[in-house]
């Protein structure tokens, strides 16, 4: 059975918001490394819509180095109710999302990792449908919405797999929730 990821950028004070604008001075070797080898095993990703809208855009755009084309190039599967029509090697969870996600996590093959944090995230927790939590605290104050922000979330205990460090002062907690 294939696991789900969840890769996650957040300010110190939690903030989802905009990483594209806060979190690009960090982006070094070290970052690098950690994102190849998260990717390691990955072989497709989940996406909710607004992060499938705005990877597509940024990503799509670059390529020629391994890391870009093999992320460009690996099937993604987006949760929406209002797209009808898919680019960047791209398709639609058909019906429930979160039964959608339950099948592709049965299938044989690599696992998946989704990035971004929102209401499909909610969906995923709410169903126990995410094995591994890489939450990235990046050593920034911003305003905007944070982690969970206006969702109900079930108290979820989470145990600590790990912790990386980066001399960037990022540091990444790997986190399970716990059985």
């Amino acid at each position: 059975m294939r696991k789900l990821i969840e890769s996650t950028f957040m300010t110190t004070n939690g903030v989802i918001d905009s990483p594209q604008d806060w979190s690009g001075p960090y982006w070094d070797d070290e970052h690098s490394a950690y994102s190849q080898a998260l990717m390691e095993n990955i072989e497709a990703q989940v996406l909710g819509r607004v992060t499938y809208e705005g990877f597509a855009e940024a990503w799509s755009q670059r390529g020629g180095d391994p890391f870009t084309d093999n992320f460009n190039a690996m099937p993604k599967y987006v949760a929406s109710r209002t797209l009808t029509e898919m680019t960047w090697n791209a398709r639609l969870l058909e019906g429930d999302a979160a039964e959608a996600v339950k099948r592709l996590k049965q299938e044989d093959g690599g696992d998946l990792i989704k990035y971004g944090t929102g209401e499909f995230s909610k969906t995923l927790l709410e169903h126990k449908l995410v094995d591994e939590y890489h939450f990235w605290i990046f050593p920034v104050l911003a305003s905007g919405a944070k982690l969970f922000d206006n969702l109900a979330v079930e108290i979820t205990h989470l145990e600590l797999l790990g912790t990386t460090t980066f001399k960037s002062g990022i540091v990444v907690h790997k986190l399970a929730p716990k059985a």
